[in-house]
């Protein structure tokens, strides 16, 4: 894998124009992973013991930081981010905090999963980023309130350790802990401001859930159906075609830039295992003079989805703009990897695959679920 960039240091001072000209970012090896702590998903950040400047809510707003120079409060400088106030130490013979102070903030992430990668983003907090950071993950089954997760019986494990951050800049941690978590400690030492959290990962449902469920869309990434491979990510990630729930906005869905060839565009998917099909879902909401014209969908069997025969179950059908398409199969299908193709170019909104696992697809999930300790 490749190795992690890894930022230190303040930024320079503010000093006019793009607030992002200066910003240092990489391409993370993790980041093709589904974000764990999407609020699309049901994260949330649900505790943190201090927000002085700024709300912990910050963290996971899905657009970049935004920077105003001039945007004071009663508080002072109001950043778009989580910001705790100076610590300071405990007299005026040793004012400065101890090596154990820290500023901490419980997330709740909206998928439980296997954490692959953490981005801790230090957007426009130059010279008020914390000095370092660290991150820590549990399992607790449920819907605990901070009060519980902060027992002493609940066990954390280690993702991030104490690690040196830089101040205007993404800071990407990979995770190698082969667990399913369902909650984040993200620690701050010994204070200052993080302007927005990334968990990147591999989402790992409650098989249980699932089962008590019997139908439910086997292509969702709530439930850990993620996209493999597509043909053009030009305008927007292939990924929001599994998010919950409608489109609300045109880029909110998968739209390719426009052919010049006699080609086609398409997503390649991996089901949450296998699973029978009986109903497709194609919706183009939102997508107007630039949606795909036509569309099929073909399902593999199989452990590799690059290769293999592929089954088509929908054959090629007229799309209309800004509409959801529903379809009953007249077979069930069964699969382990989905396909959907889109003729020419432009782009849909969401894929719904409806269906149940197969005795093997729910076998293989609950193995999956205990050995990471769910």
């Amino acid at each position: 894998m490749t190795a992690t960039p890894h930022f230190t240091g303040d930024a320079s001072p503010y000093g006019g124009g793009d607030p992002y000209a200066d910003y240092r970012t990489a391409d993370f090896p993790f980041a093709h992973h589904a974000n764990l702590a999407d609020r699309q998903l049901g994260a949330g950040v649900i505790a943190a013991n201090d927000e002085f400047f700024a709300q912990r809510e910050n963290l996971l707003v899905p657009e970049r930081a935004e920077f105003d120079p001039e945007h004071f409060g009663h508080k002072g400088k109001i950043m778009d981010g989580w910001e705790t106030r100076r610590r300071r130490g405990a007299s005026a013979g040793h004012p400065w905090p101890t090596a154990e102070d820290h500023d901490w903030a419980l997330v709740r992430l909206g998928a439980p999963g296997v954490v692959r990668g953490i981005v801790v983003d230090t957007a426009h907090f130059r010279g008020n980023y914390p000095q370092a950071v660290s991150v820590e993950g549990t399992s607790v089954p449920g819907s605990p309130s901070p009060e519980e997760l902060l027992g002493d019986e609940v066990k954390w494990t280690t993702l991030v350790p104490r690690t040196a951050v830089g101040g205007h800049a993404a800071n990407g941690f990979a995770v190698s802990v082969e667990q399913r978590f369902t909650h984040l400690r993200v620690n701050q030492h010994p204070d200052g401001g993080i302007a927005r959290l990334r968990v990147y990962g591999e989402v790992v449902p409650d098989p249980e859930w699932l089962s008590v469920l019997g139908t439910f869309d086997v292509a969702a990434l709530e439930y850990g159906g993620r996209v493999e491979d597509a043909s053009d990510l030009f305008y927007s990630p292939a990924t929001n075609t599994i998010q919950p729930g409608r489109s609300r906005k045109m880029d909110d869905g998968w739209e390719t830039r426009r052919r010049r060839d006699q080609g086609n565009d398409w997503i390649r998917y991996q089901l949450v295992a296998q699973a029978e099909i009986r109903a497709v879902e194609i919706d183009t909401a939102y997508l107007k003079g630039n949606s795909a014209g036509w569309a099929s969908v073909s399902v593999k069997n199989g452990e590799d989805g690059e290769d293999g025969d592929w089954t088509e179950i929908l054959p090629r059908t007229r799309l209309q703009p800004d509409t959801n398409h529903r379809f009953v199969l007249g077979a069930v299908a069964v699969g382990t990897h989905a396909r959907v193709d889109i003729f020419p170019d432009g782009g849909i909104s969401r894929l719904r695959l409806f269906g149940s696992l197969t005795g093997e697809g729910s076998a293989r999930l609950a193995a999956r679920h205990q050995e990471l300790g769910g």
